[in-house]
């Protein structure tokens, strides 16, 4: 008797187990792609790549990424009118500089570096996800103050000190059209539904530098599928 209740509680265990394991399994994959408002059909993958590419280089020629999107949210209407890119942001998650942060900081072995993990969201769209490495000592207090006990954006706080940025890579994560489809004959067939996003869709890393050439902060910097959370453009009625 003693035996099977033991075999039970084991069964049991494992059943739970299993249904965790499985829920979270199911989770993560229904994370993996998101269906999109844009239809799956060749035009619209021509203009989500032009769009996507639109953002990209506003996202280039920009040294504030928060101030870039907040334009993006305006622009397309991502929540409601004078609404701004707010941080939320991530505790538990910490990564300590290594050496090649550090590198690129300009700073030696022993000198403090913060980090900040911050999801940029436009009303209930998160556009991006960014890890954030920065040297506090070359900030104002008033500026580690806020960072330290708010969720403002990195760049909003930043911005009196009139920084620039160096873009170090730019990777699109993904497209809408197979690599050398504008040497084939013909655009695929449409699809049956919407266009299926993955998760992210840019990966930038950066530094952002004093204007006096001095670097203060290294990024990483990853923009979601919610950066396309619109209406695709239609054809004009003729």
């Amino acid at each position: 008797m003693l035996f099977r209740s033991l075999l039970l509680v084991r069964l049991l265990a494992f059943g739970s187990s299993a249904a965790i394991l499985l829920g979270t399994q199911t989770t993560m994959a229904q994370n993996l792609s998101t269906p999109s408002p844009w239809p799956d059909t060749p035009t619209s993958r021509l203009e989500a790549l032009a769009v996507l590419q639109a953002l990209n280089a506003d996202l280039l020629s920009n040294a504030s990424a928060t101030l870039t999107l907040d334009r993006w949210c305006a622009t397309h209407k991502l929540a409601p009118e004078g609404s701004k890119i707010v941080a939320q942001r991530v505790h538990g998650q910490d990564k300590p500089a290594d050496v090649h942060i550090r590198k690129l900081l300009a700073v030696g072995p022993d000198e403090p570096i913060a980090y900040r993990r911050v999801r940029l969201a436009c009303g209930e769209h998160v556009l991006s996800e960014a890890d954030n490495w920065y040297v506090p000592a070359r900030l104002t207090a008033e500026m580690n103050k806020a960072l330290d006990t708010s969720d403002i954006a990195f760049g909003r706080a930043v911005q009196a000190l009139n920084f620039s940025r160096t873009n170090l890579s730019a990777k699109l994560l993904w497209s809408p059209l197979s690599k050398g489809w504008e040497m084939q004959t013909s655009l695929p067939a449409s699809g049956t539904g919407s266009l299926v996003l993955p998760p992210f869709l840019l990966e930038h890393h950066a530094v952002l530098k004093l204007p006096d050439g001095v670097p203060f902060s290294a990024l990483i910097e990853s923009y979601t599928s919610r950066v396309l959370d619109f209406p695709a453009p239609r054809p004009s009625s003729q």
